[in-house]
């Protein structure tokens, strides 16, 4: 319930206090490319029920039907607002709004979409939706770059799936086996660091 009550307040506030940013932001997108400014994706939260996450749009409207679904590098289909915002991790604000609403948490398991899902063993998934997905955690963290470490590989998807996503599983099973209100705040702090770094 603490962690929950701390959600609530916490992504209430940071939605009021980036206000200004998020309208700034919106412009950008509306005036960089066309398209909406949000993108939604389906992607797989507590108890396996699927929810639409919210993000900034950062690449082309038509990119989820000209490429893969992981991105890789410079990725063509990455506006140039797009480049900015995912630099700074700044395509991830609306979803304090997801978390408002009680699909997400701030801190917690990224949520991945469901073909990516599909690929976790069958314990370790019913582990890992135990808990709220989350806008950030140590795999988001130590992964900030993931892109370009799948810029060389031949296959991104298969790299990803072999040998990136199981590490970032050990991650989300230790969060659930440990997560802690102290954890979470040296997570946020963590965060916040590889954002301004």
């Amino acid at each position: 319930m603490t962690k929950r009550l701390f959600d609530i307040v916490a992504s209430g506030l940071a939605l009021l206090l980036l206000l200004p940013v998020l309208v700034c932001i919106a412009v950008w997108i509306r005036l960089d490319s066309p398209g909406p400014v949000l993108f939604r994706q389906i992607r797989v939260g507590l108890g396996g029920r699927h929810f639409r996450i919210r993000k900034f749009r950062t690449m082309r409207s038509d990119a989820d039907r000209v490429g893969l679904a992981v991105t890789v590098g410079n990725d063509p289909r990455i506006t140039r607002a797009g480049a900015f915002l995912r630099r700074f991790k700044l395509d991830e604000l609306p979803q304090f709004l997801d978390v408002l609403l009680g699909s997400m948490s701030i801190v917690g398991p990224r949520p991945e979409v469901p073909r990516y899902m599909d690929a976790y063993p069958a314990s370790l998934r019913e582990k890992v939706l135990s808990v709220r997905p989350g806008i950030t955690d140590w795999a988001s963290v130590e992964f900030r770059s993931e892109n370009e470490l799948l810029e060389g590989a031949v296959d991104p998807e298969r790299t990803y799936i072999e040998q990136i996503l199981p590490i970032k599983q050990g991650y989300y099973l230790r969060y659930v086996q440990e997560h802690s209100f102290l954890g979470d705040l040296r997570i946020i702090l963590a965060t916040i660091q590889v954002m301004f770094r």
